[in-house]
C-alpha cells in the first residue's frame, strides 16, 4: 500500500470471471485530509487511482505500472467526514499485448463519485 493507512478494504467479492467489487472505508484521520483541504477534506482524485491500482494488484497477485488513462470522470467530491464507505466496480480484463484493461465505477451511497479506464502492465522482476 503506498498511503500507508489511508483506507482498509472491508470486501472484495468476484462478481464473474472478469467482475469484482470492492468495499473500502476510507481513513478520515489521514494527515493528507489536513491539506486536501483543511476544514472541507476531499480525496484526492490521485490516490483514487491508486487505490484501484491496488486492489486490481490484489486480484490479480501481481505487480502493475500504469501506462495510460482514458475516460476519467470525476463526478462527485468525496469527502471521507461524510461518505468514507466506497463502493468499487472493476472490470478486469487482459489483451493480446498482456496489458491488463480495467474499467472501473466508484460509489457511495447511491451516488457514482468516479468512472475510469486503466491500462497497465505487469511488472516482472
Amino acid at each position: 500500500m503506498l498511503l500507508q493507512d489511508f483506507y482498509s478494504v472491508d470486501s472484495l467479492n468476484t462478481i464473474s470471471d472478469s467482475k469484482y467489487v470492492a468495499s473500502i472505508t476510507l481513513n478520515k484521520d489521514h494527515a493528507i485530509f489536513k491539506g486536501h483541504f483543511p476544514g472541507n477534506p476531499v480525496t484526492p482524485g490521485v490516490c483514487m487511482m491508486q487505490i484501484i491500482k491496488e486492489i486490481t494488484e490484489s486480484i490479480l497477485n501481481v505487480s502493475l505500472t500504469m501506462v495510460s488513462t482514458s475516460n476519467v470522470k470525476f463526478m462527485a467530491l468525496i469527502n471521507p467526514e461524510v461518505n468514507a464507505k466506497l463502493t468499487l466496480e472493476l472490470e478486469v480484463s487482459e489483451n493480446e499485448a498482456s496489458e491488463i484493461k480495467v474499467k472501473n465505477t466508484t460509489s457511495f451511497d447511491e451516488t457514482v463519485a468516479l468512472k475510469l479506464s486503466n491500462t497497465y502492465k505487469k511488472i516482472t522482476s
